[in-house]
């Protein structure tokens, strides 16, 4: 695996704030612990933070709001990732340049900018330091994590402090699952070799971008959460649920979403245009069987029911098809990825109209040609998954060296 080990500079260390926490103690976000400091690690800085609706606090008020009226920090500007700041742009979208209505900040467009276009930006907006604060979902392909790649690259270009703020990984950080991206299928989508489902928190993975794959590492400071496990869901956390994005509605969407998201590269609807996006899938044409097939494969903690849907907009807009509906009955035994490939593997022995999408974006999805190629020449889930089991291993053992919590 194209990974290559090298220590972490020592610009590129935790805060001092303590962390050693009483187990009883309930989640604190890297925001709250950071407020809660008073904003030492910003003190006299001009800041500049990247965000999205999912920047709150436990009261479910935005960081950006919090901090305007905090005489302790001057925040001088906004930076949108993809569906913008205020999150009110679809899948693909953003706002563009704007001045917040509510707060009177600059709002910058980081969507699809990267290197020096994005330097520039923060150039341009006089910033000091670059803070990140937006709530991942735990997948290679959820475009956050790479929008915070694309952002340190820039700060280091621009020569500028770059902190992030952590919050939890909504579906645990127990274990990488899934293929590892090959660099020549690099996209927005995965910009360099990590899991598809990368067990990681924000700011772990800030540590690993740093220490891995920035050619010129960034002066990186992560605040942690405190009162955060790896083994819990975000159900646990405490914390209100905003839709990272229109199509994430819940946790419950995020926990499915690192296997069945693979349906985007197919002729099938992964969900979109419902209630249950991700959850649902189906075409036209498809009936009973696949729901069937499905579940003879005893896969652990889930099963599936036949579906029928319409989808108010993207794949079959207004059109009934028929599919499968994703119910987990053991989440801590289910394996998102797996369980990906297996309906990948159903859908296309029991429905003759099965096809990927033209553009091969599947393979963008998993990282490389092998799923469709492997999944077309009739190979199975266990041959499927198992052919990623050494590079898998590979970045597992180097993702330990950058995890913050036991």
């Amino acid at each position: 695996m194209p990974l290559s080990r090298r220590t972490l500079l020592a610009s590129t260390t935790m805060t001092a704030l303590p962390s050693r926490v009483p187990h009883r103690e309930h989640l604190r976000t890297g925001f709250e612990r950071l407020a809660a400091a008073g904003y030492s690690v910003l003190g006299g800085q001009r800041v500049g933070i990247v965000t999205n609706p999912t920047g709150i606090t436990t009261d479910a008020r935005h960081v950006v709001d919090v901090m305007h009226q905090d005489p302790r920090v001057e925040l001088t500007a906004v930076f949108g990732p993809e569906h913008g700041f205020r999150g009110t742009a679809q899948a693909g979208g953003s706002e563009g340049r704007y001045d917040d209505p509510a707060t009177g900040l600059p709002v910058y467009d980081t969507y699809l900018k990267s290197g020096r276009p994005l330097a520039d930006i923060f150039t341009a907006s006089g910033v000091d330091t670059v803070v990140f604060d937006i709530q991942d979902v735990g997948a290679r392909f959820y475009t956050y994590i790479w929008t915070l790649y694309d952002c340190m690259e820039a700060a280091q270009l621009a020569g500028r402090r770059f902190v992030v703020l952590d919050r939890p990984n909504p579906v645990t950080g127990r274990e990488a699952l899934g293929p590892v991206l090959h660099k020549e299928f690099a996209t927005f989508v995965g910009r360099q070799p990590i899991a598809q489902a990368h067990g990681m928190t924000v700011a772990e993975l800030a540590r690993l971008f740093n220490g891995e794959f920035l050619t010129t590492p960034v002066p990186l400071e992560t605040v942690r959460m405190t009162g955060w496990r790896r083994s819990r869901f975000y159900d646990a956390s405490g914390l209100p649920w905003v839709p990272p994005s229109p199509n994430m509605p819940t946790p419950d969407t995020a926990l499915v979403y690192s296997g069945t998201c693979m349906f985007e590269g197919t002729n099938l609807s992964e969900g979109r245009g419902t209630t249950r996006p991700f959850e649902l899938l189906g075409a036209e044409g498809v009936d009973g069987r696949w729901a069937a097939a499905a579940n003879e494969l005893g896969l652990p903690g889930v099963r599936f029911r036949e579906a029928y849907f319409t989808p108010t907009f993207s794949k079959f807009q207004g059109r009934t098809v028929g599919g499968v509906q994703i119910h987990l009955t053991d989440r801590a035994a289910y394996d998102p990825v797996r369980t990906g490939i297996a309906l990948l593997v159903t859908a296309r022995k029991v429905w003759s109209g099965f096809a990927w999408r033209s553009d091969n974006w599947i393979d963008k999805l998993t990282g490389s040609a092998r799923v469709r190629t492997m999944i077309d020449a009739g190979a199975g889930t266990d041959e499927v998954t198992g052919a990623w089991q050494e590079e898998l291993a590979a970045f597992r053992r180097i993702r330990k060296e950058y995890l913050l919590y036991e």
